[in-house]
């Protein structure tokens, strides 16, 4: 007996041990295998059917409105701007199409360098400092692993810091939503006669206060996980990536499925971005009697890195694997454009509706992939431009000019006041609103006048101002400010800080004006990431290379 208590002790303590040097091996299997949902088989979707005949000419009723998001598309991702994957290889002719036949904004910024809080300043039109929306929601554990994960990589990178006080004092995934008291364009739009539809990626909590159907939606086809296809699927072409820790976490713990309204999970029919196309013509073709917003946020090209073998085949023989991975999901994304497109002119409905296509942020520098961004410095999780510089083209035939540019300065933000108006839906007194309308009247200039002239962004003790040609940014980890001017300089090579010492004290009062009566985040930030500046991950970090610390 007393031998065989000896012996369970050791193969404790050895378990132990080998679970302490091994455990963010125990964390993956732990996600793996523990707390996923069950997944029902693919069922039809049933669409809410709008009116048979039109009680108005579709010339006469308000214009429909299909914003279509992509998800870390890189400012080099399209061939509008002359770019492309893989130094143009994979070209994006119905995105280019779409570009041509409206406005192209070339001095266009998502909310800020991360997915989550773009979401809700474009559905509302306010900043952080309005809101209190500030990080992205992550899943519940994934800080935890991707720390552990993070301290076993040789990224040469500063350590990534988790804390785990501000887990334990915030809500749950889930309960990290943007408020149910702001108003976001679907409530706006809604005394305007509008159906509006969500498909996608939602992002901005769930539940009685936090889902697309509590946020005015009507309809809501969610991606309930993220897997664009089951990792085993027979039509699948994976990609992974073993020097990023989020990625180990999203192929542990993602699924594959969808849900309807708040209902249980599904599984889609289809790769995602193809599924969710599919479900928005159907959308499409239901509401071609009434006014209708559709709001398509799809998954490509975020991780995990999936396309369908034909996409892979059509795209060539691109090196490394990764990149014709992502090549594909890109040509996937810019086939939906194009079926959309061709929808709307088979209903009819072609010349009354406004398509608007932007990326929720910049490309992101931990898939590895160095040029999604050129020839602008950062990525995705930094507010260098390469972060922050997204594609926003706006099509509305008989409204807008094809082949306009427009050079001034704009953001996500004045997307919600945009669709207000050309919605003819009045924004309710005392609703303070950020964002500028897109589409005024001056057609050389049609942007609306911005206070200060400044576009801002924030998460945390990061900090950013443009106001005219002149940007700021500043941090205090590591404690940093940099000085650019964009005209002269737009690919914020050439730091003004220390010879212009004026221009920042005047930069620096702008942003301390912005901060006066700010709301406080709804919930601590968890993680503060180290990122390198100018290398994707996967290439070695070196002493001296420039970085900053993310938080979230």
């Amino acid at each position: 007996m007393r031998k065989g208590l000896i012996a369970l002790l050791v193969l404790l303590v050895a378990g132990g041990t080998w679970a302490w040097f091994n455990k963010s091996t125990v964390l993956l299997f732990a996600a793996s295998n523990f707390g996923k949902h069950d997944v029902a088989p693919n069922r039809p979707v049933p669409w809410q059917k709008g009116p048979d005949v039109a009680t108005l000419p579709a010339g006469e009723r308000p214009p429909n409105i299909v914003f279509i998001l992509a998800d870390d598309l890189g400012i080099n991702d399209i061939s509008t701007f002359g770019g492309g994957v893989a130094g143009g290889l994979v070209p994006t002719p119905n995105i280019d199409r779409l570009a041509g036949e409206g406005a192209i904004y070339s001095n266009a910024y998502s909310g800020t360098a991360s997915c989550a809080p773009s979401r809700a300043m474009i559905l509302t039109g306010r900043y952080p400092t309005r809101t209190g929306f500030e990080f992205t929601p992550t899943p519940d554990g994934m800080g935890r692993i991707v720390s552990a994960l993070s301290a076993e990589m040789d990224s040469g990178l500063p350590p990534l810091t988790y804390k785990e006080a501000a887990v334990e004092g915030a809500p749950d995934f889930d309960g990290q939503g943007l408020p149910g008291s702001e108003r976001t364009i679907a409530e706006i739009l809604k005394p305007a006669g509008y159906h509006s539809v969500h498909i996608g990626k939602w992002h901005l909590g769930d539940g009685p206060e936090f889902s697309a159907n509590a946020q005015g939606f009507d309809e809501s086809l969610l991606m309930a996980s993220a897997l664009h296809l089951p990792e085993d699927d027979p039509n699948s072409v994976n990609a992974k990536l073993p020097f990023d820790p989020i990625d180990k976490f999203l192929w542990a713990r993602m699924q594959y499925a969808t849900s309807y309204n708040g209902g249980d999970w599904f599984k889609p029919g289809g790769y995602l971005a193809d599924y969710w196309t599919d479900e928005a013509i159907k959308v499409i073709e239901a509401n071609r009697n009434r006014p209708f917003f559709l709001y398509l946020a799809h998954w490509n090209v975020h991780t995990p890195l999936q396309a369908t073998k034909a996409d892979y085949e059509a795209v060539g023989d691109i090196k490394p694997h990764r990149l014709r991975v992502y090549a594909a999901m890109v040509r996937a994304l810019d086939r939906s454009v194009g079926r959309i497109m061709a929808s709307l002119k088979q209903q009819g409905l072609d010349d009354n509706t406004i398509i608007v296509f932007s990326s929720d942020n910049g490309g992101a520098g931990y898939i590895g992939l160095p040029e999604v961004n050129a020839p602008y410095r950062g990525w995705k999780l930094t507010l260098f431009e390469g972060g922050i510089r997204v594609p926003m083209f706006v099509r509305w035939p008989g409204r807008i000019k094809p082949g306009t540019v427009v050079d001034t300065p704009v953001a996500h933000i004045d997307l919600m006041p945009t669709f207000a108006k050309a919605g003819r839906a009045p924004i309710p007194a005392g609703l303070a609103i950020d964002g500028v309308d897109l589409l005024g009247d001056d057609p050389a200039n049609p942007v609306g006048k911005r206070p200060d002239d400044a576009i801002y962004w924030q998460s945390a003790y990061y900090r950013v101002v443009r106001q005219g040609d002149w940007k700021l940014q500043v941090t205090e980890r590591p404690a940093k400010t940099w000085l650019f001017n964009l005209k002269d300089d737009p690919t914020e090579k050439r730091d003004l800080a220390a010879s212009n010492r004026a221009k920042v004290d005047e930069l620096k009062a702008l942003l301390a004006s912005h901060q006066k009566g700010a709301r406080k985040p709804l919930y601590p930030h968890t993680i503060e990431a180290p990122v390198a500046i100018d290398k994707p991950l996967g290439v070695k970090f070196k002493k001296g290379d420039p970085y900053i610390y993310w938080p979230n």
